[in-house]
């Protein structure tokens, strides 16, 4: 393998059809007036700001972090219906849930999304029976149409088979059910790139400072780039604010007065080596409303998650050994001991519901969302979750066409008029994309390893032809980042001249699996900030 000293050249020179350069950006933001100035870069934004640039409006999308750098980046991964809200009822919008499940798997982003198959173990003494359970699984897969397979019960030994983890003892039988998984953090940024193919234009590591006011309205914000300081501002005739956990915080800029909106939960995870394979997740009822996961995610073990109320400053949100201690005490349920070891975690991370505010068990609190207007006409959107992102902006969207006055109504294509199911950049048959790849590396040449194919075709999709030129063009670029992961050099140069990295965190944690792998060394961060500082 060709070491890191070895390449010192390594994307010397940015690719053809580069990004605009921060500065330019910048320059952009400043002269212009938008329609719409989105601030925050998780799904919520993304998914408005990608909605509202193809109806038309002239969108500025800004973040203080990196696109889905905090709560949007820590979910458990999944795509699925809910099967937890049938305990309340909530039939309708689980099959709300299933709908835009099965349009993002099979039309949005079947490249960026896979199915799963979910075993939830029944044991001796449980919360619920096996036929409860059974009937629960049945009623969960006919409201996805059954287009997941009926939902059923199988023993326990047909289920170990699938998973040589799974606790047997006092395991009387196991439902199946289906749903689907994805990388979140690939999934936000094709949708960025989406966004901005309609027209948005983006910057990430840009915190607003103030808002800025025309005789007491919001009609824009005060900006510093948190990358070399320089200051700058955006007007627009609407400002959304999308700050996640931070939405009070902008609130109060807008109103002093505002009182609090939103409370916060949060949810930790565990990322493990797996020490057999898994080719199921696992679903265990811990008790009668929550449910702990088990889910074999980038050739890694997830577990996860907690639940409980955060009351601090969103940003040092962390996992606390009490969260590390509880995710593996509850995953002991149907784990065996041998795959909790903690030499086995590779990584964890944390991650903050946005619920509505009101008193009660965050367990139990609707995952909604929410739209207020302030005093000052901003738009705040909270609460929601992955599986609903395009629900979400067009959400949003009725509401921007329906403000009092229609200050963008006439300027904008109706949200019914756009394309039902708009597809993400890159949308491509997954294992067409990989056999090419495989075959002979997208353009003439050697064929790239299989696990290194499969990574690009199931976190690009057809746009790994961009990565594989690269490599080709320059063999260094063809070598892996680490013996032990499937990521190239070629998607580090990609990452910082086509998906706005910015940092060694951007790329590492976010548009690559080193650092939830456990792999993002001292040698190997280094070098990637050497790539990124030669823009």
């Amino acid at each position: 393998m060709t070491t890191l000293q070895s390449v010192p050249a390594l994307g010397t020179h940015p690719a053809s059809g580069s990004l605009p350069s921060r500065a330019e950006t910048r320059e952009q933001l400043s002269k212009a007036t938008y329609d719409l100035l989105v601030i925050g870069g998780g799904i919520l934004g993304i998914s408005t700001a990608w909605h509202a640039a193809q109806s038309g409006l002239r969108v500025a999308l800004v973040d203080a972090g990196d696109f889905a750098g905090a709560t949007s980046s820590a979910s458990s991964k999944l795509l699925h219906g809910g099967l937890r809200y049938l305990q309340t009822g909530a039939v309708k919008l689980v099959a709300e849930n299933h709908f835009e499940r099965r349009a993002v798997s099979r039309d949005v982003a079947p490249h960026l999304a896979n199915p799963l198959t979910f075993y939830l173990p029944v044991y001796k003494g449980g919360p619920h029976g096996a036929a409860k359970l059974g009937a629960g699984v049945f009623a969960y897969s006919a409201l996805s149409a059954f287009g997941d397979g009926v939902g059923h019960v199988i023993s326990p030994a047909k289920a170990q088979r699938d998973v040589p983890e799974l606790r047997t003892d006092n395991l009387k039988a196991v439902a199946v059910y289906g749903d689907d998984q994805m990388n979140d953090s690939r999934m936000a940024l094709m949708t960025v790139r989406a966004a901005v193919e309609s027209g948005a234009t983006v910057l990430n590591h840009a915190e607003v400072t103030g808002l800025r006011f025309t005789e007491g309205r919001v009609t824009g914000a005060e900006l510093k780039d948190r990358l070399d300081g320089s200051e700058f501002g955006v007007s627009a005739r609407l400002v959304l604010n999308a700050t996640g956990p931070w939405v009070d915080h902008l609130r109060k800029l807008e109103d002093p007065n505002a009182a609090p909106s939103i409370r916060l939960s949060k949810g930790a995870h565990l990322v493990l080596k797996r020490t057999s394979p898994w080719r199921a997740a696992l679903a265990t009822p811990i008790d009668k409303y929550r449910i702990t996961f088990a889910l074999p995610w980038e050739d890694q073990l997830l577990l996860g998650t907690t639940d409980e109320e955060y009351e601090g400053d969103p940003a040092d949100v962390s996992v606390t050994e009490k969260d590390t201690a509880q995710i593996l005490d509850e995953a002991a349920f149907s784990v065996r001991d041998q795959q909790l070891s903690r030499d086995l975690i590779t990584y964890s991370f944390a991650g903050l519901r946005v619920l509505p505010g009101g008193p009660g068990d965050t367990s139990k609190a609707k995952r909604e969302t929410v739209v207020t207007e302030g005093r000052g006409g901003m738009l705040s959107v909270a609460g929601g979750k992955w599986t609903t992102f395009r629900h979400i902006g067009r959400t949003v969207m009725n509401k921007l066409a329906a403000l009092p006055g229609h200050p963008l109504g006439d300027d904008m294509e109706p949200i019914s008029h756009l394309p039902k199911k708009q597809p993400l950049p890159g949308i491509a048959n997954p294992h067409a994309v990989a056999h090419r790849l495989m075959v002979d590396g997208a353009v003439p040449g050697p064929g790239m390893a299989a696990d290194s194919a499969r990574h690009l075709a199931t976190h690009y999709g057809s746009l790994s032809f961009d990565i594989a030129r690269l490599a080709n063009e320059d063999p260094a670029l063809a070598e892996r980042v680490h013996p032990d992961a499937p990521e190239i050099w070629a998607q580090v140069v990609y990452a910082r001249d086509h998906e706005w990295a910015e940092t060694a965190d951007d790329v590492l944690r976010r548009r690559t699996t080193l650092t939830i792998r456990g792999l993002a060394t001292d040698e190997i961060r280094t070098k990637v900030e050497d790539i990124l500082g030669k823009k």
